[in-house]
This record gives C-alpha cells, sequence and structure tokens, in this order.
C-alpha cells in the first residue's frame, strides 16, 4: 500500500467505497481524501450491478467529501458535478462524441466508458459527506461478457497514464465540489442537459414492472428525474429506479 497526502493507493481491494467508509469508522479523513486500487473484487455500480475490471489497466478510486449545508434537495448536483469534471477532463484528452447516460454513466458514443456512484450520509434535510466512487476504462482492450462496453484506449487507440489521470480528475473534482453549496441544481442544469446522451432523439425505455415503451429525452429536473416525452406528446418524470433506458 502506498499512502500520499489525501491519497491511498492499494493493490487489491473488495471495494474502494468500502474502504473509505472502514477508515471512517476508526479516524477522520480530510476533504478529498482518496483511495484508489488497481484491482477492485467487489466493485458496484448503479442499480446494484458490478463493476468487471481487469487488474492495473483502469482507474477505479472513491473520494471523500465532507459539507457544511448541502441540502438534500439538491443532491442531483453532485451528480451535474461530477459528471462535469469528468467530461472536462475526457474532452481535454479528445476523446471522442463523450456524453452523459443519464444519470451516472459517461459514454463515447454508443459505448459506456465510465460509471458513477455516489453514496451520502444523511442528517435531517442535509447532506453531510459523500463517497464519490468513479470507475473509468482506460487501458483495458476487451470486455468479453459486456455489451455496449469501451475503454479509452478502444476509442483512441493510445495508452493512458493512470496517475496522471487520477491527478486531472482530483482537480476538477475539487473545482466543481468546492463551489457546489453556494448554487443550486437549477442553475448548474443547462450544462448537464447540454451532455445528455440520446436527448431529443427517439428511444426505448425499461419500467421498473417490466414493460418497454418508446419516447424522448427532453431533459432533467431539479429532483434528479428524467423527463421524458412520450409518443402521444405527454411530458412524464422517472426516478432512478423507476425507469432504464434501453436505447
Amino acid at each position: 500500500m502506498e499512502k500520499s497526502t489525501q491519497i491511498i493507493k492499494l493493490n487489491a481491494i473488495d471495494s474502494t467505497s468500502l474502504h473509505v467508509k472502514r477508515l471512517l469508522q476508526r479516524q477522520r479523513l480530510e476533504d478529498f481524501t482518496t483511495v484508489v486500487a488497481q484491482e477492485q473484487r467487489k466493485g458496484k455500480g448503479q442499480r446494484g450491478t458490478s463493476w468487471q475490471s481487469e487488474a492495473g489497466k483502469n482507474l477505479m478510486f472513491s473520494m471523500l467529501k465532507h459539507f457544511e449545508s448541502l441540502p438534500v434537495a439538491h443532491q442531483f448536483g453532485l451528480n451535474i458535478c461530477v459528471s462535469q469534471a469528468l467530461y472536462d477532463v475526457l474532452n481535454a484528452l479528445h476523446i471522442p462524441r463523450i456524453s452523459v447516460k443519464w444519470p451516472n454513466d459517461i459514454m463515447s458514443g454508443s459505448s459506456k466508458i465510465c460509471g458513477i456512484l455516489i453514496e451520502n450520509t444523511v442528517k435531517g434535510r442535509a447532506i453531510t459527506q459523500s463517497i464519490i466512487g468513479i470507475g473509468l476504462n482506460v487501458n483495458q482492450t476487451s470486455f468479453a461478457s459486456l455489451s455496449k462496453v469501451a475503454s479509452l484506449h478502444m476509442v483512441t487507440g493510445r495508452e493512458f497514464d493512470l496517475d496522471e489521470l487520477l491527478y486531472n480528475l482530483r482537480e476538477r473534482l475539487m473545482f466543481y465540489l468546492l463551489g457546489i453549496e453556494g448554487k443550486t441544481v437549477a442553475q448548474m442544469l443547462p450544462l448537464y442537459e447540454a451532455l445528455l446522451f440520446r436527448k431529443d432523439l427517439p428511444s426505448s425505455f425499461r419500467l421498473a414492472t417490466g414493460s418497454v415503451f418508446t419516447g424522448c429525452i427532453r431533459g432533467v429536473s431539479p429532483k434528479g428525474q428524467l423527463i421524458v416525452e412520450l409518443e402521444d406528446g405527454q411530458i412524464q418524470e422517472f426516478g432512478i429506479k423507476e425507469v432504464s433506458l434501453l436505447y
């Protein structure tokens, strides 16, 4: 294990987010403390899915952020800040056709290259801290059992330095997160909506009940719900656990 100021590097771990939680049980951690691992055996994605990654090929880390007064009602602002930070870094590397697949996936074209999992600690109506988990596919060249998944290397043909990527992502995350408590979700939404995957395009969706329907994504509400125009022209909003985009 290698440790530097606010960055803890591990060879192998069950989950970087779980490790942050264990550390918090024993000590107070500095803002932006980051745990990064070469191999993560029990990495989680959105809706409880597992995160598959080849050891030493990808960037898997979790960052802790403390808050003084972040209302629970504004929690989707975290998704916006993290997505924007990832977009900035990947865009600077000329990754093609970057977009955000609601609520927490980063895409290159029609392939997922990054997943985000944000876990909040809430007291009353305020979020006191967040653990932001990021899994970015970097130098892995095959995802045999997964469809619509790619890496930075697969979409560019280039190898990337994981330490440099981590440094740049931490910088951008800190830039956006330091100002989040002074902003509302409504103020930040235009940035996020401009990056939305399949916005205004006819797409297929599956409800939690299993039924499938067609509609067009029109935006995201301040509560983080997906705004979809149905085929009959009705506008409906869906929560994260209510619908998934099939495309």
